[in-house]
């Protein structure tokens, strides 16, 4: 367990990490900020692509063998990475290490699902959370602190013995849980997921840009394909016999719910990871490790609750955890739909912990009820689908979000007679942020009402001795 939290923490950790270095490589290499911005989306294509796959690749290959390749690639895409001359060899490490992450990643929640008994999992799955969630809300934190005493280079170099130890570890004591089969591939099931995920990522992602929106024809195209694409890849494992992604499992009601809520929660964190950080930096004129100062103590906070509410959740069931959850969920986001030039960094400091204690509450427990649901054949179905749902979703609460902020800081800049003017630029980036946190408060209110109509599920199933 330690060498796979190790290795996916790196991983979910790099996702985030590069957001507030991003103005600097834009500055290094000479590049926009729609060209920089790829380095975040082309890892999370990545992401969309090989996570619904991972089902498939969970049952052809040991587990080992698994956990091996993507350390190479993790390994390998950060090497890269830290070492880049041009901006085209750092996107190509990054692409790399995504590779590694999306093989990384589902191991992770499979593992959990097959050595732990379901009363026992809501603390195992808070492990998780303490990677899934707390790896990316400090990421912007740390990295912060790199670029302002270090330099860019230091948040792909970082990671680098972390995941030698996690090999190290690996090597030794991973076990293969999983025996080595030849299940049928069906490789129109491949190319539907590849085109469904990826673009729908992709088309989510390129609105957010401030160039296109969401009416240009390469985003259109983009949701189109994408949706069509995914919609045909959900038809044909209806069909087939062994299909690649069994989505049957959604017929179970709290496995949907499971998935509901934790779309709606990523909307949330994801978008606040980004938003925050340029709030502090844009709209208060501090420093990048200002900006990670303030973050800090949610981070922190976000990895104790995870373990804290995975023990909740075994006691007193989801029900109990997931309302209270986004009650303080809804009351941070609307605080900061209301954030000015003059808020104060303890108000920052105090409703974004606030906002991480929630979010834990609601990942954790929603995801592992669902998953509880499901029979132990269908364990790498059910994780391929949250994490896939984890990644997508963040990308298009991001793509909302940025696209709000985009659309309102424009509005107040075409109002003013000197667009240009510092104290215009500061006050048009406030009000779009205002905009964008009060989606994210609709979002927050309608998971509180489906939150209500959790149930707690509890399947008995034989463990792995």
């Amino acid at each position: 367990m330690i060498a796979l939290l190790i290795c996916g923490f790196m991983g979910m950790f790099s996702e985030t990490a590069l957001n507030i270095a991003l103005h600097h490589l834009m500055i290094e290499f000479d590049v926009s900020a729609a060209t920089v911005q790829w380095l975040t989306t082309s890892y999370l294509l990545v992401l969309g692509t090989l996570i619904p796959i991972s089902s498939l690749l969970i049952r052809r290959f040991k587990t080992k063998k698994i956990f091996i390749t993507a350390l190479i690639f993790s390994i390998t895409g950060l090497v890269l990475a830290a070492n880049s001359p041009s901006f085209s060899m750092l996107l190509l490490g990054r692409i790399i290490q995504a590779c590694g992450t999306g093989l990384a990643t589902p191991i992770l929640f499979n593992t959990i699902l097959v050595i732990f008994p379901p009363h026992r999992r809501g603390v195992a799955m808070g492990m998780v959370s303490l990677v899934m969630m707390f790896a990316p809300a400090t990421g912007p934190a740390i990295s912060g602190f790199i670029v302002e005493y270090l330099n860019w280079h230091w948040i792909f170099l970082i990671p680098i013995p972390f995941l030698l130890l996690s090999l190290c570890l690996g090597l030794i004591h991973i076990i293969d849980l999983s025996v080595e089969k030849k299940p049928a591939i069906d490789f129109i099931s491949i190319v539907l997921s590849t085109l469904g995920f990826s673009g729908l990522v992709m088309g989510f992602s390129l609105a957010g840009e401030e160039q296109l929106g969401w009416s240009s024809l390469p985003v259109t195209l983009a949701l189109i394909i994408g949706g069509i694409s995914l919609a045909l890849f959900g038809w044909r494992q209806l069909k087939l016999e062994e299909p690649i992604l069994n989505v049957r499992v959604f017929k179970h009601p709290m496995f949907m719910m499971g998935i509901g809520l934790t779309v709606l929660s990523n909307f949330i964190i994801f978008s606040s990871n980004l938003l925050l950080p340029m709030y502090i930096q844009g709209g208060l004129g501090l420093s990048s490790a200002d900006a990670g100062l303030l973050l800090l103590p949610g981070g922190i906070i976000n990895g104790i609750m995870a373990l804290i509410t995975g023990h909740l959740f075994d006691k007193f069931g989801p029900r109990w955890v997931v309302i209270p959850g986004f009650i303080f969920g809804t009351i941070s986001v609307l605080v900061f739909s209301q954030i000015t030039t003059t808020t104060n960094g303890l108000t920052i400091i105090i409703f974004y912990t606030l906002l991480m204690v929630g979010m834990s509450m609601i990942t954790t427990p929603s995801q592992t009820n669902g998953l509880n649901q499901l029979q132990r054949s269908n364990y790498p179905d059910g994780t391929a689908i949250v994490n896939t749902t984890i990644q997508t979703s963040g990308a298009i609460g991001t793509a909302i979000a940025v696209s709000i902020l985009n659309r309102n800081q424009n509005a107040i800049l075409s109002q003013v007679s000197n667009p240009e003017s510092p104290v215009a630029k500061v006050e048009a980036i406030v009000y779009g942020i205002q905009h964008s946190y009060t989606f994210a408060v609709i979002i927050a209110i309608i998971g509180l009402i489906c939150s209500l109509f959790i149930k707690r599920v509890l399947v008995t199933q034989p463990t792995l001795k």
